[in-house]
């Protein structure tokens, strides 16, 4: 009797146990738990480029797969109000310059979301943009440009990433310093806005340095300016925004997460996004500087301060657009 009472008892705690020692494990579960999707808010060719090298190596500090999914449109307004109104649990994140998140929303009030509707991540990657013309091309500088601009008003097209994007601002913001008017003709992406140029359908174009410098590299394109305040590592004899007196547009890609996605969270794929430039710091530069941009890591809070700066600057370049 006393030991069947006995193992009745341990029988009766077993019983307790074991589905606690089943649950335990799931409880104690860390994110992520499941695969991450990045949108890529723009038509493959740049961005993602860019950032693929990142990509690529962030699953082997996460434990999870993490994979592009393109939602272009609108210069980049689609795929970024998808992500703001996905889950803020960390597994949706967009991939971008300050032109979906920060730049539409001063010049689009419709699209539904402001840059208060994203945590920033990380910065990954610094890049220009630039005025990219043919190998041929009758203007061997940006002042060859200029002066026949000035002769022939709204002669001289040129394509940019789409209508309000950063690429169309930069282009809008050097003709009015320039006193020129060009013609815009706006793609659904950057390595759409470079092929209209390499194939001749516009005169010019305002892109990215990830899908124009290989063009540049092989010879089939050259750049006549870029909109930074000093000259790129890459193209060193190209001269910058900065010393010929014209708008500087900074160019920084990172990831951003929907607004009320937990700190623990950002916090575990900034340090991912760290790891990754630490330990595959060679892979990484190899991979970017192909593209003619360089590595800029900006951790969540630097990040969020870098995109609410562009706000107000953005802002106000936008306000004296309006009033010219």
């Amino acid at each position: 009797m006393k030991k069947a009472l006995i193992w009745r008892v341990i029988l009766g705690v077993l019983g307790i146990l074991v589905p606690l020692m089943e649950t335990a494990p799931a409880a104690e579960k860390k994110y992520p738990t499941k695969p991450i999707q990045v949108i890529v808010p723009f038509a493959p060719g740049e961005t993602d480029n860019l950032l693929r090298p990142f990509i690529e190596k962030m699953p082997e500090f996460l434990g999870q797969p993490v994979t592009f999914v393109y939602k272009p449109g609108a210069a980049g307004a689609t795929g970024a109000a998808f992500v703001a109104a996905s889950k803020p649990d960390g597994y949706t994140l967009v991939a971008t310059s300050q032109s979906s998140v920060v730049l539409l929303c001063i010049t689009n009030k419709e699209i539904g979301y402001t840059p208060d509707s994203f945590t920033a991540v990380s910065c990954l990657v610094e890049g220009y943009l630039n005025v990219g013309v043919l190998a041929n091309s009758r203007w061997k500088t940006i002042q060859d440009l200029v002066a026949e601009a000035r002769k022939n008003p709204e002669k001289i097209s040129y394509s940019s990433t789409g209508t309000f994007g950063i690429t169309h601002i930069a282009g809008e913001a050097f003709a009015k310093e320039a006193g020129i008017r060009f013609t815009h003709i706006p793609t659904a992406g950057a390595g759409p806005a470079v092929t209209a140029m390499l194939g001749g359908h516009v005169d010019f174009s305002v892109a990215g340095s990830g899908p124009t410098f290989p063009h540049i590299k092989a010879g089939t394109a050259r750049s006549l300016m870029i909109f930074n305040a000093k000259r790129a590592k890459a193209i060193p004899d190209v001269p910058c925004a900065a010393e010929l007196k014209y708008p500087v547009i900074p160019l920084n890609y990172g990831l951003l997460a929907p607004k009320g996605t937990p700190k623990e969270v950002i916090d575990t794929l900034a340090q991912a996004i760290k790891k990754v430039t630490e330990q595959h710091e060679a892979f990484i530069e190899s991979r970017v500087s192909q593209l003619g941009a360089q590595v800029n890591f900006l951790g969540p809070a630097e990040h969020a301060a870098f995109l609410k700066g562009q706000y107000d600057y953005y802002d106000k370049v936008y306000q004296a657009m309006q009033k010219k």
